[in-house]
């Protein structure tokens, strides 16, 4: 008998208890006795609590103030006299303490725990009255005999553990919220405790047969006092709101706060907590605290973000960057190490609770298991001898599911949590190491790159908010070899101030610099697929805890069951474990190969998406669409058979337990000569399924794992060995040399740059690859608050110049006191020569985030020849750019980034060639009103130009470059002149001492009417609200099914049908063998005739299931194929007004993510929805037929379960909608600032990029993170409704009417009843994923259905000699961008004869760029164009575009050779090539023995980035003339070129040309076509003027007349007239 007690009502009336009742066990003695272990737990919290309060203390006098009722109570006490001061007061405390409803819950507690005081005191006083035999010495207080026996003594310490807990109780409602918040952690361990020993001595024994209550004597005193110790131990820290702590506790005062470790260095307090932060343990481990959101989204039609949940303060971006950058980033102050243990090192504790979470896991998962051997041995013996009542082994039925689902959705929900922060943390990381490194034009070579770019990002909608005055140290750098220095900037100099701070380590060269590939490419492939491979790999706990520890458990069960046979069935598992390995490898080199033709494919189709307009333009729609069609079906084919290979490899790992289950039972019954039993068979078989469980997981997460170590390698790689800006590896050493230069001077000395650090040279590089060096010998320094120009050649190393002061190359020393600076005190800006414009207003691209100054603003707008622009806009400065400023001409983006140097504050101004793309009207305005203007007077600025005679009257200090990057002469404009014979010659043809005219381009126009606000361009995202639109799927399925639907259906759903029931009999006729034990001798029932149909039933089931499965993976495959081909197709055909509206980064996400989606998730998530469908039928089927009385109960667990699901759903979709649309601006805004890497940090703004980036990954995170959640909110309810329905049916088994139904059938019914609630979960969860994942074919299905140009028809197939002349006439042209917006070109007509060259010149926005789109029928217009004497109209586009060539402004080209690019698809030899690069002015820019000379093997990166601007206009003109269209339209194409190099381009052109090759030329440089047969006056969309240019010059008020004597060169020009006549 155990310890007893006894309740005493009154000194008068008593319970009589015999004394036997008292006498206690023997077998303790009171200091080991389960009673006294609350008593330790007191003492021990009371130990701790006051070290804590005497450390935190510390020195004394801070006691008062820090633990008194609340921490200003000594102010407030003295200050408050009346009734109305304490009321104030005590609502400021409850304030404190989280509010009126939490301090509810803690006083409750107070007064439960006041009563358990009571009971214990009560106790303690009738149990001292009773003497009993193991009495100590008696002692009289009072009039009473008190006998303290060994009873006694523990009932003193229970009641002073409930006076500690009374104490602990008082301070947790009238303490201040430090000592309060710990008294409330020790008070919840102190009870439940307590409540755990009462749970074990009184409460367990009600579960068993043999056992009874410990304290059952005390009769209801002791019920009562576990109800009430349960209510204080249990409901209340259950049920009680969690108090909302802040980041960082000391951002506001007014905030309750604690400084516990998981809440150090935290930024601002949240204005709106998340519930997650405040929710009870209850609410927060049953996700109810999700209701609100769910029922939200039910009844609205969609959820938008603003809707969502507030983000929890410490998912912001900035508090994930604080916490985690010191353990990942090496400047941050990380030591160099992997970044997986960095990661580890910041998710420490989050890791540590999801290794006890999954420990967890596997041992609930065996509850039912063993709940099924205790239940079904119950009824097998009729319950002879059983120690545990059945419905504890029914609870386990019920239990296992519950505490496995808490266990793993609490695992899913860190796991997810930590998901979303390391995108976060990893993307910022990534994006942060890009601001340190040197951007370099890299090419990709043919070998080695297993992963080429797969995602060239674009900007989305990037803004910026840093004035460009940001920066205030100066970039220079000194020393005195070239091993020891190399730059340094402010950075470094602060560095070397703070002897705490170690400077970086300098970065080691790359290992194999012919395989770095795009640089920019691999920076933007680190964010999407490497980051997603990362995030992929983070359950790696699976493999290294739950596999081996479940294994393990898995063994000793079946050992347990089923003796030393258990043992056969594992070896014969182990034998056969070398098939699946070899199938995994076979896998992964197939899945190698297919990731290279995937990256293949996906690079072709990035670069065309990339390049998509100059394919328009030239009319390859139809062979990049073949060429991409090619590289799909490589990829296909591997993708074919890593699929196949996977159905037989998870047939294998089917067979394999089940071979080792026949294995086993076969030893157990013919060998052993042991008898099944119904609960052995099917206990084993549970306890078999997980073990096959964990060999699935096994093959499962291991290529994962693989992957996403191999892509973390590439992260450490990349922030490891990435070639960083010089002041990002300056030494020590260095910087200390450096502080003696002069600050102030901005030059530099005896320096050299080039733009790789290649410390070591192997001799193998070839002479195709270009490396060039900037020599600057002797002193060079720049004139201070003058104009500094620099001249020369092009691809002499102007801009190079440029990028040297910038930081932006390496500087190697050429001796003893080289050194060179840019000061950066009064801010430096920066316009580049491709002008760098975000997807913004223009309004915000001018400010670039500095102050609105509407005086400064209205100047710079006027002075950088702006205003007019702005007039044509409808929306005028409040217009958006568009993605790369596609809707501006490259006039009007050069003039918009020269507004944005000019605006800024910044003392220093760096202009690279921004009169280049300007025509002469243009040029001149910004001379004279922007150069010569007040708002550049005193500052110093270093303009590139090759406009010699337009700039020189301002210039006051020329620098000119030769060819081989030095200096050929410094001092004054007629220096560099005496020293240059080209440029004096080029200074004469333009005589610069002309008389200005101050006649204005821009037109004041003081009433135009105000312009409406919005004048967005990029359309937002789409998002789709409710569930998947029909048409979505039916592009799926329709695709799937192919030609022969019916057949296909058939096939599939009949292999898959059959399987589940022949699994399912299979698990029946298991029982039923065991069920023959008992109906007849053991003797008589054959073990192989058994075995045999077992076996014959799994190799039938596996049968039709390959099948069916085989079916479905060429169908698959011919889905993944169609979509593919016509999401391409259509995105090919569209108009160029939709892809002006649309950012290349959407068009590129649904070519390769989203079609990654429908090779993969969707196929296969689809397959797995119809399996698991088909398994929920056979399963709930096969319970009804041996309990039919569990057919509505099963329909209503599954009713319920599709409407959790439903109102899942609703949520689900709008949450995943809006998780997918806020990542786009994430990776836009990275590729936006990739591509403006010089120009950020020329400005200094990467401060404003970093809190764009932080805005822009909140709002993913905000998305994300409630989209996991809504996970873990529907899993958690399913699997409770799986639990309920197996546990009822048990119950059933033992309890109701079906008790008397044969252990076997019983058996096979829980049996399915789990499989059931198993299935039922996962076939909510899968139908659910699918809409999710069907989002991709939404996404699809809208660019497929798209407006798209005049598809090609037969009739539109134009003549084989068409065209036989390049005979032109235009007739009432007038065109539009949009149907509903305002005509740009207004009933243009002309007649251009064959052969003839026409120019066509006028001022920025004019409509010349516009009118040679509208010939191309690129824009909507109307009116007739004659190509030849043949309508184009009536022509195919494809057929037009191909037989008429046009340069753009802009040049693009491809990576790959110099061959590729001019002939992309292999049709001319190099003979004709190389004449065309003739014919263009590539040879004469450069020596046949020059080394670094291009050739037609020469290495192109991405979008010509190691070209200079000039070279690309010169390559891209050369491969117009490779075509040979008998029309040639050069827009622009010479801007970027100096006058020499033109010159030589126009004189080849004269020559090289056919005579029957029309030429229409857009030109600013009116040298370039003066000597033209025909010039055409543009002015607002009109033909103003067209003739002659002799007759032109004749007219006197004429445009063209006036730009001509406008020009710097009016003599020559008339020079040119009169000799062309």
């Amino acid at each position: 008998m155990g310890d007893t007690s006894q309740f005493v009502l009154t000194t008068s009336s008593a319970i009589h208890v015999p004394q036997e009742a008292f006498q206690y066990s023997q077998s303790y003695a009171i200091w080991a006795h389960p009673l006294m272990i609350p008593a330790y737990v007191a003492i021990g919290s009371a130990v701790i609590l006051a070290t804590r309060i005497l450390i935190s203390c510390t020195p004394l006098k801070k006691l008062r103030s820090r633990f008194s009722l609340v921490e200003d109570d000594v102010e407030w006490i003295g200050n408050n006299t009346g009734s109305t001061g304490l009321v104030a007061v005590f609502k400021a405390h409850v304030h404190k303490l989280g509010g009126p409803t939490i301090y509810s819950f803690k006083f409750t507690r107070l007064l439960t725990i006041l009563v358990l005081v009571g009971l214990s005191v009560t106790t303690f006083i009738h149990d001292a009255k009773k003497p009993l035999d193991d009495q100590f010495p008696s002692h009289q207080i009072g009039h009473h005999d008190v006998y303290f026996t060994k009873r006694v003594w523990l009932d003193v310490a229970l009641c002073l553990t409930y006076l500690y807990a009374l104490i602990l109780a008082t301070l947790s409602v009238a303490a201040g919220f430090k000592l309060a918040y710990t008294a409330t952690r020790h008070l919840n361990m102190l009870m439940l405790v307590t409540f755990g020993i009462y749970m074990y001595r009184d409460l367990w024994p009600l579960a068993t047969f043999t056992l009874s209550p410990e304290d059952e004597l005390e009769g209801p005193l002791l019920w009562a006092k576990i109800a009430i110790l349960s209510v204080a131990a249990v409901i209340i820290p259950l049920t009680v709101p969690r108090q909302y702590i802040p980041f960082d506790p000391k951002a506001s005062l007014s905030s309750i706060c604690v400084c516990s470790p998981l809440t150090r260095d935290l930024q601002d307090p949240a204005p709106e907590p998340n519930p997650e932060q405040t929710a009870s343990i209850l609410s927060f481990v049953t996700y109810t605290f999700l209701d609100p959101i769910v029922f939200l989204a039910y009844r609205v039609p969609h959820l938008s973000l603003d809707k969502l949940p507030p983000l929890a303060d410490y998912d912001y971006a900035r508090n994930l960057v604080a916490s985690s950058f010191k353990h990942l980033d090496t400047f941050s102050g990380a030591p160099k190490r992997h970044v997986f243990w960095g990661i580890m090192k910041v998710f420490r504790r989050e890791y540590t609770t999801l290794a006890i979470l999954v420990a967890i896991r596997v041992v609930t998962a065996f509850f039912a298991p063993v709940g099924i051997k205790g239940l079904l041995g119950y009824l097998e013996t009729r319950g002879e001898d059983a120690v545990v009542r059945p419905w504890v082994w029914i609870s386990a039925l019920l239990l296992g599911p519950l505490l496995g689902t808490l266990s793993m959705q609490g695992y899913i929900f860190i796991a997810t949590a930590l998901l979303v922060r390391t995108e976060g943390i990893f993307t910022h990381l990534i994006f942060e190491h890009a601001l340190r490194i040197r951007v370099k034009a890299e090419t990709e070579t043919k070998e080695g790159a297993e992963n080429p770019a797969a995602e060239t990002s674009t900007p989305d909608s990037g803004s910026v908010a840093e004035s460009s005055t940001a920066a205030a140290e100066s970039t220079s750098a000194n020393g005195v070899d070239e091993q020891s220095c190399q730059t340094t900037n402010g950075k470094g100099k602060q560095k070397a101030k703070d002897p705490e701070v170690k400077p970086a380590e300098p970065a080691p060269p790359a290992k194999d610099k012919t395989k770095e590939g795009n640089l920019i490419g691999k920076i933007n492939n680190l964010v999407s697929t490497d980051l997603t491979n990362i995030t992929d790999g983070r359950d790696f706990l699976f493999i290294a805890i739950q596999i081996p520890f479940q294994s393990t458990i898995c063994v000793y069960l079946l050992y347990k069951y089923l003796g030393w046979s258990a043992f056969v069935g594992v070896a014969s598992m182990i034998i056969l474990f070398p098939v699946p390995g070899r199938l995994a490898q076979m896998t992964q080199k197939i899945q190698k190969q297919a990731m290279k033709k995937t990256d293949a494919r996906v690079q072709n189709v990035t670069e065309a998406m990339s390049v998509l307009r100059m394919i328009k333009l030239f009319g390859w729609e139809p062979k990049i669409d073949e060429r991409v069609a090619e590289k799909r079906d490589e990829e296909l084919a591997f993708i074919r058979k890593r699929q196949l290979l996977g159905l037989l490899n998870n047939t294998i790992n089917y067979i394999i337990p089940v071979i080792t289950m026949v294995v086993t039972f076969g030893t157990y019954t013919a060998i052993l000569k042991q008898e099944l039993k119904p609960s052995t068979v099917f206990s084993s078989m549970a306890i078999f399924d997980l073990f096959t469980e964990q060999l699935h997981r096994l093959f499962f997460w291991i290529p994962r794992m693989i992957q996403a170590k191999v892509s973390a390698d590439r992260v450490t790689e990349y922030l490891q060995n990435t070639e960083l800006l010089d002041e990002y590896t300056v030494s020590e050493d260095q910087v200390a040399i450096l502080t003696d230069v002069n600050k102030d001077a901005l030059g530099f000395a005896n320096a050299s740059f080039t733009w790789a650090n290649d410390e070591a040279t192997d001799g193998t590089v070839t002479p195709s690859r270009r490396k060039f060096v900037l020599r600057i010998e002797d002193e060079l320094i720049f004139k201070k608050g003058c104009f500094n120009l620099i001249i020369g050649p092009t691809g002499s190393g102007k801009t190079s110049l440029l990028m040297a002061l910038l930081g932006e190359m390496h500087f190697i020393p050429l001796g003893p006191g080289s050194w060179y600076n840019l000061p950066r005190e009064g801010g430096i800006a920066y316009a580049a020569q491709e002008s760098w414009v975000q997807n913004e207003t223009i309004k915000s691209n001018i400010l670039f985030g500095a102050e609105y100054d509407e005086a400064r603003y209205n100047k710079v707008i006027y002075q950088c020849g702006l205003k007019r622009d702005l007039s044509l806009f409808d929306a005028g400065d409040n217009t958006e750019v568009g993605e790369k400023g596609l809707t501006l001409s490259g006039g009007q983006k050069a003039r918009i980034t020269l507004a944005r140097a000019v605006y800024s504050s910044a003392e220093t101004i760096l202009l690279d060639d921004v009169l280049a793309a300007l025509d002469v009207h243009t040029a001149r305005w910004i001379v004279q009103k922007c150069f010569k203007g007040e708002l550049l007077r005193g500052r110093t600025v270093l303009l590139v130009t090759h406009n010699v005679a337009m700039a020189s009257p301002i210039a006051d200090y020329v620098v000119s470059l030769g060819s081989n990057g030095t200096i050929a002469s410094r001092g004054s404009v007629s220096d560099a002149i005496t020293r240059d014979d080209k440029l004096q010659a080029e200074f004469i043809e333009e005589e610069k001492e002309i008389e200005q005219d101050d006649k204005e381009i821009d037109a004041e126009d003081p009433d135009a009417e105000a312009k409406p606000k919005d004048g967005k361009l990029v359309v937002s995202e789409e998002v789709a609200i409710g569930h998947v639109k029909w048409g979505s799927l039916a592009l799926f399925l329709s695709s799937l099914a192919g030609s022969y639907r019916l057949l296909f259906w058939m096939v599939f759903l009949a292999g898959l049908t059959m399987c589940d029931v022949g699994l399912s009999f299979q698990t029946w006729w298991m029982g039923h063998w065991a069920e023959q034990y008992d109906l007849r001798d053991a003797s008589q029932v054959s073990i192989p005739f058994y075995l045999t149909v077992y076996v014959l039933i799994l190799l039938s089931s596996l049968s039709v299931f390959c099948i069916g499965s085989t079916v479905y993976v060429f169908g698959s495959l011919r889905a993944s194929k169609k979509i593919h081909r016509r999401l391409i197709q259509s995105v090919l055909g569209t108009t160029l007004r939709w892809l002006d509206t649309t950012p290349t980064s959407r068009v590129i996400t649904r070519c390769t993510q989203d079609i990654r989606a429908v090779d993969g998730p969707i196929a296969e998530s689809f397959s797995a929805l119809v399996e698991v469908s088909i398994g929920v039928v056979v399963k709930l089927v096969a319970v009804i037929m041996l309990t039919p009385v569990f057919l509505m109960p099963g329909v209503l667990i599954a009713v319920m379960g599709g409407y959790c699901g439903r109102i899942y759903m609703k949520a689900t979709m709008s949450v995943k909608r809006e998780m997918s649309n806020a990542k786009a601006p994430v990776v836009g805004h990275f590729g936006a600032a990739i591509a403006g890497l010089t120009s950020i940090r020329a400005y200094g703004a990467q401060l404003a990029f970093r809190q764009e980036s932080y805005k822009r990954i909140d709002s993913y995170i905000r998305a994300s993170r409630t989209f996991y959640n809504l996970n873990r909110w529907v899993s958690f309810r399913i699997d409770i409704l799986g639990g309920i329905f197996s546990a009822a049916l048990g119950a059933y088994m033992v309890y109701g009417p079906g008790k008397g139904t044969l252990s076997s059938n019983a058996g096979f019914s829980i049996n399915m009843a789990v499989s059931f609630s198993n299935l039922l979960f996962w076939w909510v969860r899968l139908v659910n994923m699918f809409e999710v994942q069907a989002n991709s074919l939404e996404r699809i299905k809208s660019y497929i259905d798209i407006e798209q140009e005049p598809k090609a028809t037969k009739d539109g197939v134009p003549p084989a000699y068409w065209p036989a002349s390049g005979d032109l006439k235009v007739d009432n042209l007038s065109a539009r961008y949009s149907e509903d917006g305002p005509r740009v070109l207004h009933e243009v007509s002309f007649h251009i004869k064959s052969g003839e060259r026409v120019g066509v010149v006028g001022r920025t926005g004019s409509g010349k760029s516009t009118l040679t789109l509208a010939l191309l029928r690129c824009i909507l217009a109307e009116g007739n164009v004659y190509y030849d004497g043949l309508p184009t109209s009536s022509v195919n586009l494809d057929s037009l575009r191909s037989k008429i060539t046009i340069i753009p402004q802009m040049p693009e080209l491809l990576s790959g050779t110099l061959r590729e690019n001019l002939d992309p698809f292999g049709e001319y030899d190099d003979a004709t090539l190389n004449n065309a690069l003739r014919a263009a002015g590539l040879f004469s820019l450069q020596v046949d023995t020059d080394d670094s000379r291009v050739t037609l093997d020469s290495a192109i990166s991405g979008g010509g980035s190691n070209l200079s601007t000039g070279q690309r206009q010169i390559l891209a003109l050369a491969r117009a003339i490779v075509r040979g269209s008998k029309l040639l339209i050069l827009d622009e194409a010479t801007s970027a070129i100096d006058y020499q190099t033109d010159t030589i381009i126009q004189s080849s052109l004269r020559h090289e040309l056919k005579g029957d090759v029309t030429l229409l030329t857009v030109a600013h440089r009116l040298q370039t076509i003066m000597d033209f047969d025909k010039i055409m006056v543009l002015d607002a969309g009109r033909i103003v003027e067209f003739d002659k240019p002799s007759e032109l010059l004749k007219k006197e008020g004429g445009q063209f007349r006036s730009l001509v004597d406008e020009s710097g060169d009016k003599d020559a020009l008339y020079a040119m007239v009169s000799g062309s006549k």
